[in-house]
């Protein structure tokens, strides 16, 4: 009896949800864990880590059974310019406030796409701005300046 993967891309996705939440459960184990009434700092992210890595196998047994999409070649720019945003995004929110951070996120991951249309682009940076700036700013209180001022 062999076993044939069916849907490899369904695998590979699998994999990284398993690898990422065993790691989460295995740094968060260090943490201290409380109860499920008192939650400990470690509680938590080891839940999620746990619940992440279940995920995974789950993934991985489904993509032994049900037929998939095989996995297409990686296009480096996209992935180089989806990582450059992120990091943009990282290193302007402090300087540049959350307004321009966020814009250049959206419009430089934008760019990954080779199906990107500047009227979509410009859409979704009003609605990312306006979801950023109200949840974090204002609905979570977080200390974001929201302009360069």
């Amino acid at each position: 009896m062999s076993i044939s993967i069916r849907s490899p891309r369904d695998f590979c996705a699998g994999l990284i949800f398993l690898f990422f939440g065993a790691l989460a459960a295995y740094i968060a184990r260090d943490y201290p864990m409380g109860s499920a009434v008192r939650m400990g700092p470690g509680y938590f992210p080891y839940l999620l880590g746990i619940l992440l890595a279940l995920l995974g196998v789950v993934i991985c047994i489904k993509s032994l059974v049900a037929h998939g999409e095989r996995i297409e070649s990686a296009s480096l720019r996209a992935l180089l310019l989806v990582l450059g945003a992120i990091g943009v995004f990282a290193g302007t929110i402090e300087s540049a406030g959350i307004v321009i951070a966020t814009a250049l996120l959206v419009g430089i991951g934008a760019a990954a796409s080779p199906e990107s249309r500047l009227r979509e682009v410009v859409v979704l940076i009003v609605f990312m701005l306006a979801l950023a700036v109200g949840l974090f700013t204002y609905g979570l209180g977080l200390p974001f300046k929201i302009f360069p001022i």
